[in-house]
């Protein structure tokens, strides 16, 4: 039996814990958030273009779900919004646990494979639902990768700006490969050079200059520490990906059109991707399946919804495009 509860968000959102299977450092739980609805709420969506679909949406690295907004757009369409909190992240993180830790990307599948079984999509379900995935940065990485390696399970999957390949791009990677390995076995815990010197918090979190209320317990003003290990399987994700997958649902990607990497702060921080080479990112794009959209959106910060509201403006019409489309509510005779 499922125990909702409420949830730091307010009375709109309740969570539940998901239980997983210990592992070295002990107690594992991820966390899964939903929109709640009344009644009227309920049958308002039923006639709205996406009254039959789920949404689950799965955070980035040294992050957790906290976009409000972006529920809201689901559930404008009528689609019933949840969001995972994965293991040793925001919610799911315990004081026993290295935060983000994990040394191979599907181990995820564990946590993803406890959410879905609660939101009603376990592979066997046949609820006539479908599921439609959101994911941003590495958790675009981890669930580009989940979706290639179960096929069938996702009527559609949304991207914003994942992790496809390293900032310095695949030969860089390559280079760096053989020595992140080499320490991921001796030393998976070591911790790798600061690289967040905060200025994406700064453009970000209201405490600054940015627009949203964010936790930083949960996603601390330089991000968290990384670690040979956990780079280790980023990489191994991203040489996947640079092979070729093959989604076989429609998949859309959002990019800002530039990036602004750099030591010092700039203004330009404030309207382009200072966390990915997007450049580098747009390039693994088409590798991801067959049926691929990339939109590419000027002004757009590393998480393209949390910037300026002109932006995330056209971002959310670019969605309502997308889905005009490809997420439509298949009619009978449609063919498969």
């Amino acid at each position: 039996m499922v125990s909702w509860r409420p949830d730091v968000l307010g009375e709109k959102y309740e969570q539940t814990t998901l239980e997983l299977e210990p592992d070295a450092q002990g107690e594992v739980v991820a966390t899964l958030v939903r929109r709640t609805r009344s009644l009227w709420q309920r049958l308002a969506a039923s006639v709205r273009p996406l009254s039959d679909v789920d949404v689950l949406y799965v955070h980035g690295w040294a992050d957790y779900f906290f976009q409000t907004e972006l529920a809201e757009l689901w559930e404008q369409l009528g689609a019933r919004f949840h969001a995972l909190d994965l293991r040793k992240y925001g919610r799911s993180l315990r004081e026993h646990q290295t935060p983000g830790f994990i040394s191979d990307l599907a181990t995820y599948d564990e946590d993803i494979d406890a959410a879905l079984e609660v939101m009603g999509h376990a592979p066997d379900a046949g609820n006539g639902r479908r599921l439609i995935v959101m994911a941003h940065s590495t958790g675009g990485l981890t669930m580009s990768l989940w979706a290639h390696r179960h096929p069938g399970r996702v009527a559609a999957l949304v991207l914003n700006s994942p992790w496809l390949e390293f900032q310095i791009g695949g030969v860089g990677r390559e280079v760096l490969t053989p020595m992140l390995e080499l320490g991921a076995r001796i030393s998976p815990l070591r911790s790798l050079p600061q690289v967040d010197f905060g200025f994406y918090t700064r453009t970000i979190s209201n405490r600054f200059e940015g627009e949203w209320e964010i936790d930083p317990r949960w996603r601390p003003d330089q991000g968290a520490a990384t670690h040979s290990a956990w780079l280790a399987a980023v990489f191994a994700g991203q040489r996947r990906v640079a092979t070729g997958l093959s989604i076989d649902a429609p998949v859309l990607v959002l990019l800002s059109s530039r990036s602004t990497i750099q030591r010092t702060w700039s203004e330009q921080m404030r309207s382009s991707d200072i966390v990915l080479n997007v450049d580098e990112v747009a390039q693994r794009v088409p590798q991801l399946g067959s049926c691929v959209t990339l939109v590419r959106l000027d002004g757009a910060l590393h998480d393209v919804l949390l910037s300026a509201k002109p932006v995330r403006e056209k971002a959310k019409g670019e969605i309502h495009r997308w889905l005009g489309g490809y997420g439509r509510k298949p009619k009978s005779g449609d063919a498969d």
